[in-house]
């Protein structure tokens, strides 16, 4: 497998790192910390930002020891199980195709104010098109775009910051304190986004030169600069601006360019605030496949995305699947930036809860793993950061009206990865995939006619020619769907091997073949039968197979298995399942007749492939015959 190049240095990973934390919170939340809480708003970025600060230096420590892809999945991983780690990543591949919708809807909303529903949604698509077509040329262009992007950001933050802290007007601040002090730790909630974007450039490490010292420095010097900027701008447009003016803005920082230059300035400040968050965007792009080449990996999810592009050595097919969700996901929530905010907010927090636990875990479990660098009291500061998570989701959920349904909605975004978790793991575990069969066998018998109709067996049955009286393995024979036709056709002269590792539906497909008399098959259970024959099948006349091959770990292995049991000339036939649903795929290999036919080559077959419809899926249909011993 190809693997990632590192071609980022320090200036680059920083400014990236600067620019994928800033996201919209920066042009936005000044506002929203105005309308909770008034100029003592201030008081709550200060809070943020010390925490953020934190929170980047725990970052830093856990990336100086696991510079990967797969950034905080990588963390968990190395502290949960696969089960409670792929959750995770799950919910980082949910946060950050919702950070990328809500990246474009609130860049489109500093470009357009106007309710033109159709122009914004094709901009959107537009611009994710463009940042993964980019993400999809490489690394070095990437970056040259980011690094650039991240230029002009800080720029136009600071050509506000600068002339505005020079026209402050000091009764805007009075009185300071205009709502209750709950007030200050609810606005905590809402500018916390500001400062979510560590996972994104953690997804970088294993492109970035030197990673175990380079990517922490980032981290915390990214935070800090960002922490500086956010609050000087909270001071500089709460000065500028009377805070209920400013907190009902919907352009916030255009505004604070109208009201420190003018008309012209608020013209020119929503186009380069568009840019900014454009910028961004971009980071997110390109980082966030990295999660689903980490996923894929280590088989959690699809392996076919875990391929890098030999040219351009990016995770390719992982960023075409992030283009297709983050569209689906636009087209779905169109403008509702709030919504998209609401939902993200608490995923983001439960995320780095669980980081920062792997944190802890991992000062016990692994004290002695090389770490660049050592957040200050690492196992007791990030516990006190979790009840602070807490104790803010506890304020919003029982202050703000709708809290509560977000949450609910964010809560079955994670339910939904649990099947697909348990999916995964029947596709890639041989155990999962024997407990699956197990819990299903009654379910396989009752829709055995959806899977298998009956004029596909004979279809099958007629590729292995005249087989009366003939010896025949069925490998994989579930619940005895072909095996009954098999034992038909073979005839009492004849004999049946019908293996499967499943124990229950061998056990169903034992008692229909007892109901019919035919004591001239034989069925056996094999808890390996994942990566080789049955010890006890004797030589063979043919072998046929259905819906095997897809689960199997060593399919040359398994195929040479049965060579050594046929004679030259004996015919064999392998069915299984590919494109389910038109787009879910089996093993890569089953979508690529030249690929399927090399494999048996190999094996000593010679076969061709017929590719044939089915209810939601394609049949793949290998028949052919042995030309030589291996």
């Amino acid at each position: 497998m190809t693997e990632l190049k590192r071609v980022l240095g320090f200036p680059a990973i920083l400014l990236i790192t600067i620019n994928s934390i800033m996201g919209t919170g920066i042009y936005f939340l000044p506002a929203a910390g105005a309308k909770y809480a008034g100029p003592a708003s201030i008081l709550s970025w200060i809070i943020m930002s010390v925490i953020a600060i934190y929170i980047g230096m725990c970052f830093a420590e856990l990336v100086s020891m696991f510079p990967k892809a797969g950034g905080v999945y990588e963390y968990c991983k190395q502290t949960y199980g696969r089960f409670i780690s792929f959750l995770i990543g799950w919910l980082l591949l949910i946060a950050g195709n919702i950070t990328i919708s809500m990246l474009i809807v609130g860049a489109i909303q500093y470009l357009l104010p106007y309710p033109l529903p159709l122009v914004k949604t094709a901009l959107s698509i537009f611009f994710i098109l463009v940042f993964n077509f980019i993400a999809y040329k490489g690394m070095k262009t990437s970056a040259f775009m980011l690094v650039s992007f991240a230029v002009m950001t800080i720029g136009i933050l600071l050509a506000l910051i600068i002339p505005g802290l020079f026209s402050l007007e000091p009764s805007n601040f009075q009185p300071f304190f205009v709502f209750g002090g709950s007030s200050i730790f609810i606005t905590l909630f809402f500018i916390a986004e500001t400062f979510f974007g560590w996972e994104s450039a953690a997804f970088l490490a294993e492109e970035t030169k030197n990673p175990e010292k380079v990517m922490p420095k980032a981290m915390i010097y990214g935070t800090i600069v960002i922490a500086i900027m956010a609050i000087t701008l909270s001071v500089v447009a709460l000065g500028n601006i009377k805070w209920k003016i400013f907190g009902g803005s919907g352009a916030p920082l255009a505004d604070l360019g109208g009201a420190i230059f003018g008309a012209t300035g608020q013209d020119l400040f929503s186009l380069g605030i568009y840019i900014a968050i454009i910028s961004a965007v971009a980071c997110w792009v390109v980082s966030s496949p990295r999660l689903i080449l980490a996923l894929a990996r280590d088989k959690l999810f699809l392996s076919q995305f875990a391929k890098i592009h030999p040219k351009y050595n990016t995770p390719h097919r992982a960023i075409f699947l992030q283009t297709i969700i983050t569209i689906t996901l636009i087209l779905i929530v169109g403008g509702a930036y709030r919504m998209l905010l609401l939902l993200l907010i608490p995923l983001a927090i439960v995320i780095y809860s669980f980081t920062l636990v792997s944190l802890v875990s991992l000062r016990y479990k692994k004290p002695h793993l090389k770490r660049h660098f050592k957040v200050p009291f690492g196992k007791v500061g990030p516990i006190l950061v979790i009840l602070f998570n807490i104790f803010l989701i506890v304020m919003w959920a029982t202050h703000e009206e709708g809290a509560i349904d977000s949450l609910k909605f964010g809560g079955s975004l994670v339910l939904v990865g649990i099947p697909i978790y348990f999916l995964l793991e029947m596709y890639y575990n041989p155990k999962s995939i024997r407990i699956v069969q197990d819990t299903l066998a009654y379910l396989t018998l009752i829709t055995e006619g959806i899977g298998l109709p009956v004029k596909r067996r004979k279809e099958i049955i007629a590729l292995l020619g005249k087989i009366k009286g003939k010896t025949v393995l069925e490998y994989g024979c579930s619940v005895g769907t072909l095996t009954m036709h098999l034992a038909k056709e073979v005839g009492k002269g004849g004999r049946v091997y019908a293996t499967d590792s499943s124990k229950r539906e061998v056990d169903i497909a034992q008692k229909r073949l007892d109901k019919k008399g035919h004591k001239h098959v034989k069925v056996l259970h094999d808890e390996d039968h994942h990566k080789r024959i049955h010890p006890h099948v004797p030589k063979l006349d043919t072998a046929v197979s259905v819906g095997m091959m897809g689960y199997v770990q060593d399919m040359g292995a398994v195929l040479s298995d049965v060579n050594k049991r046929l004679k030259k000339g004996a015919k064999i036939c392998f069915v299984d399942y590919d494109k389910f649903f038109d787009i879910i795929p089996n093993k890569e290999w089953l979508g690529d007749d030249k690929k399927i036919k090399r494999m048996f080559h190999n094996a000593g077959f010679t076969v061709g492939v017929l590719r044939k419809q089915g209810f939601a899926w394609k049949y793949v249909i290998i028949y052919g015959v042995k030309f030589k011993n291996v």
